[in-house]
């Protein structure tokens, strides 16, 4: 792995999309590295990720709030913001134009993918996932702090990049189509509609010709990313034909990201992008047409 983002700039994403803990704690004084905790828990955890940051974060780590950095005028949880919004927020965590942002989260492999995802939309491509993120970091011993970060404020050109996102309109046009996977990062009872979904009058079951990879079976038991020979036999699994376009979907557009990780790193040749809205949106009483029990595409290219 090369020793600064400036040499890296020209590598492949499968190969700048995560780094390793040897890594960042060779490089974490390193002036152009910016590393962030990006921890998010659901709702019904009960739990608060901006207090346990402050108890507990890797030195200098600044704190991403995904439910803060959002749309304001959007019910749904934590929708990307407008590029204005965007750019206010991070700029005043210290992140910007000649960072190399390293982002982890406090399970190994959650919701740090999905700030990965986010920079990349608004079109900062120097920004890596911690490969077993903060779990890993102590397992190794290494040093964490509770002092609080007070963060310059740092100028962020916005480079939107919408071939990464998709909204509800196109998700629907592709039903018909077939011409992008869909492939969908929640638990297969919930994919299949068997339980309650974790957000109150949520539909059960799945979009229709959609494809299930639950999320966690990326991860290798110390929480890092499986290696690409690995990850390629789950996609293969699922039903994915990584030459195609794969779009990912999940409960709130979370852990899906976690499944564009993983294509992302063995380099996939199809576009890839996230549906935003996913199920917190799609699922909504008065959605789109769902189904219910298993996957019905039978293998690789078989959505069209």
């Amino acid at each position: 792995m090369a020793a600064t983002s400036s040499t890296r700039r020209g590598d492949s994403l499968a190969e700048r999309c995560l780094v390793s803990t040897d890594w960042l704690a060779e490089h974490l004084s390193a002036p152009d590295v910016r590393v962030v905790d990006a921890t998010y828990f659901l709702p019904i955890e009960g739990r608060d990720a901006r207090a346990e940051y402050a108890a507990q974060h890797i030195p200098g780590a600044v704190f991403f709030d995904i439910d803060d950095v959002k749309d304001p005028s959007n019910p749904l949880p934590h929708m990307l913001p407008p590029p204005e919004v965007f750019s206010s927020k991070v700029r005043k965590l210290g992140l910007g134009d000649g960072n190399r942002i390293v982002v982890y989260d406090s399970r190994g492999l959650f919701s740090a993918p999905r700030v990965w995802w986010t920079f990349r939309i608004y079109g900062h491509e120097d920004v890596a996932v911690l490969d077993g993120g903060l779990p890993k970091w102590l397992a190794e011993g290494r040093a964490v702090d509770d002092h609080p970060v007070l963060p310059m404020e740092r100028h962020f050109t916005v480079r939107m990049n919408s071939l990464l996102l998709r909204e509800l309109e196109q998700v629907q046009a592709n039903i018909a189509s077939g011409r992008e996977q869909l492939l969908d990062a929640r638990a297969a009872e919930r994919f299949r509609g068997e339980v309650e979904e974790v957000r109150p009058g949520q539909r059960r079951g799945h979009i229709p010709g959609s494809l299930n990879l639950p999320f966690l079976e990326l991860s290798a038991p110390d929480g890092t990313l499986l290696p690409p020979d690995r990850l390629r036999e789950r996609f293969a699994a699922a039903g994915i034909d990584p030459r195609r376009p794969v779009v990912t979907t999940c409960g709130s557009g979370v852990t899906a990201c976690v499944l564009l990780l993983g294509l992302a790193r063995i380099g996939a040749g199809g576009n890839l992008a996230v549906y935003d809205g996913s199920w917190s949106e799609w699922g909504l009483p008065d959605g789109p047409p769902i189904e219910t029990g298993p996957a019905q595409a039978s293998g690789p290219g078989s959505a069209g």
